[in-house]
């Protein structure tokens, strides 16, 4: 998942609600509530507040200069959508589908697709519930959205309000230093091939350590605009690297299908649903990157931007998964990019994807940072800005997630685990939590078929979470014995 699309979004749809300011109220109020939605809603929540309280956006004071960022179109706003669920995951699907089974998996791939979206349509519309119930301009983003869903449900639920959107923000939080640990063990991994590759022999452990200062260094941009050709440059990385290795997997043909397993058994399950919903985790970005639209109602309709953007990335993880696996079989790596020899142009292709994780690792990291550090300022009774202040706490966090990664180094493993903890509550357990509390009114229950509907969510999210987590521990304490015997 990729932190730019959120933060682009928000400041644009920010920006374009500043510009349209007071000149555009008056029209406003001549229009029906329902056509307002497509300038009053052009602005989301930041992401260092979503613990509090979502209000209406503040106009700025008339001598108060704003710097002007256009609304995202259609086809803009499915670019960031690709730019938030295409990463390490998409080239974790052969793994997956060896997991799965070459049969099963995709079945598989397509159910939770399908239940991800969903969910997405859940969050989208409780929080414009939640809008017209307080008479907000704006729809709120994933934490508030979850707070003002308990604060407006049954009396016994409303004194966890808080308590549930601080919850949201620890998942979304721990998700993204999660990937930033996956990060540095895909980095290590691929950089350690290239090194054998031409007969320097270097332990992953170290070959980490190694990639911690590029890693540090930019991770102490605290100015997001600075980070924007990062992005870009990372994103040309990741699907030009993407493209050369799909042409490796195909130049020479496939195997017969008769040499690939159709379907696996339990425990193999459990691994592929943790990669698979790691790979598919992005609904952190789906209520920023619908307020900043210039149409927003264009994003969740039948052939709107989510539902056509989430199809051709289901299409993308599909087929990489099933090339990976039918190539490579039993032995794919964790990476597709592990499977492509010696070449120099395979190591290109290494370097030039561990070139783009590594620039992707700041963006990931300033969510995590947007919401920890205003909390730990207060903790510290830091008053104000201080730049010393952030810097050091950036540090000792690229440390923590430096440390974590080299207690991990199984990447495949790293995936399945995440996924399972975390992805898996973000993804599946709050939207069908939230959607029985908005629909629940005095002495009436949110109705059978959202209970039972919601209810089979929860339950196969849950089974998910602790088979998943489960097994990916219990093959991470199986690659330490491993390790030791060697």
């Amino acid at each position: 998942m990729d932190a730019e699309a959120p933060k682009i979004a928000q400041t644009a749809a920010q920006s374009n609600l500043n510009q349209d300011g007071s000149s555009n109220n008056s029209k406003m109020a001549k229009r029906p509530a329902q056509e307002t939605e497509g300038n009053a809603t052009a602005t989301a929540t930041a992401t260092a507040a979503r613990a509090a309280t979502a209000v209406a956006p503040k106009q700025p004071a008339e001598d108060e200069p704003a710097a002007y960022h256009p609304p995202t179109s259609y086809l803009e706003t499915i670019v960031h959508l690709f730019k938030g669920n295409i990463g390490p995951g998409l080239f974790a699907m052969g793994d997956a589908f060896k997991n799965g089974g070459l049969i099963l998996a995709p079945l598989l791939t397509v159910f939770i697709a399908i239940i991800c979206i969903h969910c997405q349509h859940v969050l989208i519309a409780c929080s414009k519930k939640m809008r017209d119930l307080r008479g907000d301009d704006v729809c709120a983003d994933y934490a508030v959205t979850v707070e003002q869903c308990f604060e407006h449900g049954p009396i016994k639920l409303r004194a966890w309000s808080r308590t549930m959107g601080r919850l949201v923000d620890v998942f979304i939080c721990v998700t993204q230093l999660g990937f930033c640990c996956i990060y540095f063990v895909f980095i290590s991994t691929n950089v350690k091939q290239i090194l054998q590759a031409y007969g320097i022999d270097m332990n992953v452990h170290l070959v980490m350590l190694l990639a911690f200062i590029p890693v540090l260094l930019s991770s102490l941009i605290t100015n997001l605009k600075w980070l924007t050709p990062v992005s870009l440059i990372a994103n040309v990385c990741m699907i030009v690297g993407l493209a050369i290795t799909l042409y490796y997997a195909l130049k020479d043909g496939l195997p017969e299908i008769s040499e690939r397993a159709y379907w696996t058994d339990g425990s193999k399950l459990a691994l592929f649903f943790g990669t698979a919903i790691f790979a598919f985790e992005g609904i952190a970005l789906v209520m920023p990157l619908k307020n900043a639209m210039r149409k927003p109602r264009q994003f969740e309709s039948p052939m709107g931007v989510l539902n056509v953007g989430m199809f051709l990335v289901s299409v993308m993880f599909m087929f990489a998964g099933s090339v990976g696996y039918m190539k490579w079989g039993e032995h794919v790596g964790g990476s597709l990019t592990l499977n492509l020899g010696d070449t120099i142009l395979a190591q290109s292709v290494k370097l030039m994807v561990s070139m783009g994780v590594l620039l992707g690792y700041p963006l990931q990291f300033f969510v995590a940072v947007q919401v920890t550090w205003p909390s730990t300022k207060q903790m510290l009774g830091i008053q104000g800005y201080s730049l010393c202040g952030e810097l050091l706490f950036r540090t000792s966090l690229v440390l923590a997630t430096l440390a974590i990664a080299e207690l991990v180094p199984a990447l495949g493993l790293f995936i399945s685990l995440i996924g399972a903890l975390c992805s898996t509550t973000l993804a599946l357990v709050f939207p069908p939590v939230i959607e029985l509390i908005a629909h629940s009114e005095a002495n009436k229950g949110p109705g059978i078929w959202i209970c039972a509907k919601n209810l089979i969510i929860l339950v196969l999210a849950l089974l998910g979470f602790f088979t998943g987590t489960y097994e990916s521990l219990r093959q991470i304490i199986r690659h330490f014995g491993e390790e030791e015997v060697l």
